[in-house]
This record gives structure tokens, sequence and C-alpha cells, in this order.
């Protein structure tokens, strides 16, 4: 695909489901966490991400480098307890630093745009929500400063995951092969964490490759405390523009500062997020079925050559890839949601806080779309790295939500339902915005109402005051009665 859209990733992976489909040894993989897997991860092209080898990405020479990545850094990660898990995040982080090559240091005159950028946004921010801005630092990352930074969540996000689809996937064979690989079980480990090391590395080095900012993609994976936007990429799309580059780094630092906005000022829903990942984790699943079928119709003991050569042909054609899913509904939906919202609210607040200011925000907003549709998202993002398969988030839906409840009850008490996750519309508010903020129109105070509440609290001071007059005029009265009562006794003496 040509890069001819606004925003599109210079780097999308095309073809990659062609790839797959075109990989007969799938079936003899354990999917996208698993042991010496050989399909790569969803949407992606397997860790080494390059073309060459015999059969092209994905073919021999594909597997042949990705065996040979894995055994250079076996001495090292095998032995160590850090890598011990289910993922190997030291070689994670080496095949990603590998492929990313030399990144480009970061100018300072490209820090100090993202620092005005950042400056400018954040004042034209104040204008459009009730949310204060995020006591943050503001970064200008190449790739490896995003890679260095935000592995750490990502490795929070990974984890849960991949231990769970370990678990299923030893579920889902047949006990034989369960007992035969009982001696085997700490080494197969070992390999499997290599090899989901490298997928996880590989995903990473394509975001890094694409991100704009640290929390990019509507996931809050940047270090709290930090907004940070990089220059180097964000210049690499802006080329497909016909917007000032100036516009371009003020549009992006705009929704970068909004995010964090809603990332530090609602402290429930980053760890919202993050266990929504965990609770889809604990629900994974594997479906081989449709492996288990193919190589019941591969018939190798026929004996006729053109009905094999014809059924291998038919496999190539075939997606061998094992189907990854969580029984865990809620938490999906929870995810899908929670995602859309945040994205939507972004939308909406960025695009009030510029459309009067900058002339090409329009333009910017449909890109980003663009963008977004091409791979720019969290679905995207999640399915790469951490192997969560979710519908794309309805950021359309939730956009025009935010936008309808703005224009019903202004900034002010729109935001005011992020104080907590009950008050947050539901994934039935996104396909019915009328139900949402009818309930914002019922909580909202009438001018009538203030009026009455005002004189009622008018009534309730005069008659304190004049309870205070009473009391006061009792006490000199009292005071008084006990003077004539108890006269001085020098009196009676004289």
């Amino acid at each position: 695909m040509s890069n001819g859209f606004g925003f599109n990733f210079p780097n999308n992976d095309d073809d990659g489901e062609d790839r797959r489909n075109n990989n007969p040894f799938g079936a003899f993989g354990f999917g996208p966490f698993g042991a010496f897997n050989i399909g790569g991860p969803a949407g992606g092209s397997g860790a080494s991400g390059s073309g060459s080898g015999q059969g092209g990405p994905g073919g021999l020479g594909d597997i042949l480098n990705q065996f040979g990545q894995m055994l250079s850094g076996m001495g090292s990660s095998m032995n160590s307890p850090e890598n011990a898990g289910p993922v190997n995040f030291d070689l994670a982080k080496r095949i990603a630093m590998q492929q990313l090559g030399n990144a480009g240091a970061v100018s300072p005159a490209d820090r100090n745009a993202v620092q005005e950028a950042t400056r400018l946004a954040e004042l034209w921010l104040d204008d459009a929500t009730s949310l204060p801005a995020a006591s943050t630092e503001v970064q200008a990352w190449n790739a490896a400063d995003w890679l260095e930074a935000t592995l750490p969540q990502w490795q929070r996000l990974v984890t849960p995951v991949a231990q769970h689809l370990n678990e299923a996937q030893l579920d889902s064979l047949p006990e034989e092969a369960r007992e035969m690989m009982g001696p085997m079980s700490s080494m197969m480990q070992q390999f499997s964490g290599m090899n989901t090391g490298m997928q996880v590395g590989g995903a990473l080095a394509r975001l890094a490759q694409q991100a704009l900012t640290g929390a990019d993609f509507g996931l809050p994976v940047s270090p709290a405390g930090t907004t940070a936007l990089l220059p180097h990429n964000i210049t690499a799309i802006a080329k497909d523009l016909d917007v000032p580059a100036q516009e371009v780094l003020v549009y992006v630092a705009a929704r970068e500062a909004a995010r964090q906005r809603l990332f530090s000022q609602v402290p429930w829903l980053v760890e919202r997020i993050v266990s929504s990942v965990e609770e889809y984790a604990l629900g994974v699943s594997i479906d081989t079925s449709h492996i288990e079928e193919a190589a019941r119709e591969l018939d190798l003991q026929s004996g006729d050559p053109a009905a094999i050569q014809e059924a291998l042909n038919k496999l190539q054609g075939m997606d061998l890839t094992p189907r990854i899913s969580s029984n865990n509904a809620a938490a999906t939906a929870r995810l899908e949601t929670l995602l859309a919202l945040v994205e939507g609210w972004v939308d909406v607040v960025v695009y009030n806080a510029l459309s009067q200011r900058l002339p090409s925000t329009t333009t910017m907003a449909a890109a980003w779309a663009r963008r977004t549709a091409s791979g720019g998202s969290a679905e995207h993002a999640l399915a790469q790295v951490v192997s969560v398969e979710i519908s794309a988030p309805q950021v359309g839906q939730a956009a025009e939500l935010w936008r309808r409840s703005t224009n019903a009850v202004g900034a002010t008490r729109r935001d005011s339902v992020w104080e907590h996750p009950d008050f947050l519309p539901t994934a039935e508010h996104l396909d019915n915005p009328a139900a949402f903020i009818d309930s914002l129109l019922d909580d909202a105070p009438t001018d009538d109402f203030e009026e009455e509440f005002a004189k009622l609290e008018q009534m309730l001071l005069q008659q304190d005051g004049t309870s205070k007059e009473q009391d006061q005029a009792q006490t000199a009265d009292d005071s008084r009665d006990e003077d004539d009562e108890d006269p001085d006794p020098n009196d009676k003496q004289d």
C-alpha cells in the first residue's frame, strides 16, 4: 500500500495476512506465545521482520533466522532468573533494539519545538475541558527512547496474557503428549519464553517506528508524569499532509496532553484498563479445531502423489494459526468501551480547543481517523504485542456521544462523569447516546431549582438571625430579673 494518506504508517505490514495464510507450517506451532512458533503474532511478520530467506517472510529462511536469533542469546537469557517467566523480556528488548538500529538523536531544536508546542496546546485545552493540566515533564523521544520508557508497562500487559495462554496451550494438548513433555517442561517453558520474547520484541520495534507520542494508540504505556512526543516520527507523517509542520506538531501535542489529563486526573482509569487486560487473560482460550479438520483431510497414506500435492496446495491457502479468544466477554467489552471513550473524548476536546485557532484542525482530524483505521489504534497495538484480540473500539460513536453531551450540559458536567467508573457511558450508550444525555440532564440542577434553593437559604439565614436576636433579648431579661431578686447586701444594712 502506498503511503498516500495523511498519518498513514510508513512501515505498514499490509501483506502480513497473506504471509500467515501461506504458512503451511502453522499447524505445528503453539500459536503466538508458544514454543518455536513460526506463524508470528496476529498481524505481524515474525520476530525478525526481514524479507530475506527462502520463501520470503514467514518461509523457511525466516524460520531459521528466528531460530538463530534464539540460540544467539540462549546462554545468558536461559540462565537469568529475571527471564524465568512466560516472556523473556531481556531478549525482547535486544531484538527490538537490533531492529530499530540507529534511531537518531533528538536535536535541541526539536526538543524546544516539542516544549513550545505542548505549552501552547495546554493553554488552548484549558478552554475545552475542566480537567486541569497534568503535572508532567515534557520530553522529546526517538524510537529507542519510546521503547525503553514504555517497556515496563508493556511487560505488565503482556505477562498475564502470556502466562494464561501458555497454560491454555498445554491444556489443549492430548494427555499423552503432556506426559511425554513432563521431563522437558522446564526447558520447553524457557524456549517458549524466548520465542515469545522475540515476537514481543519484533512487535514493539514496529510500534516504536510508528508511535507519535508516549501514550499513542490510546494506551497508557508511557511513564506517569511524562508527556512525550516523537518529533522524527511526526515529521515523517507530516510530509504527506498539505499542512505546516508546526501545526501538525501542535495537533499531536494537544492529543497527547489531553490523554495525560485523563490519565493523571482520573486516578482509577489506568488501573481499570490494565485490569481489563488481566481479566481478559484469565479467560483466554485457544481454538485449534480448524487445524485438526485440515489435518484429517490430509491423507498422506493414499500413495497418490497428485492427491497429496493437491492437499498440500490447499493447506498453503489456509490460515492455520491457532485462534485465540477470551471467554471473559465482560472484560473484553469493558476494555473496548474504555478505549473508545478515551479516544473519543480526546477527539472532541482537541477539536473544540483547536478548531478556532488552527485552520487545519479539520484536515488533521480526518487524517488521524485514517491513521487509526490503517493500524494506528489500540486494538492493533494490543494484537501486535499482547495478543489480545478485541473488536475495533467505537471511537466515532464515543466522540459523537461526548460532542452531544457537551452541547447539552457543558464541558464541566461532561467531564464530571470521569469521577467514578460507574458514571461513565456504557457500551449500550455508544449506540444510544440520548439515554446517557438524559441521565446527565436529570442530574443537572435547573435554573428554577437553583433559584428556589437560594430563596430557602436566605430564609434560613433570616430565621437564624431572628432566633439569635430573640436569644440575646431573653438573656438580657433574665439578667435583669436576677438583679431584682438579689439586691446588694449593703443596701439592706442601710
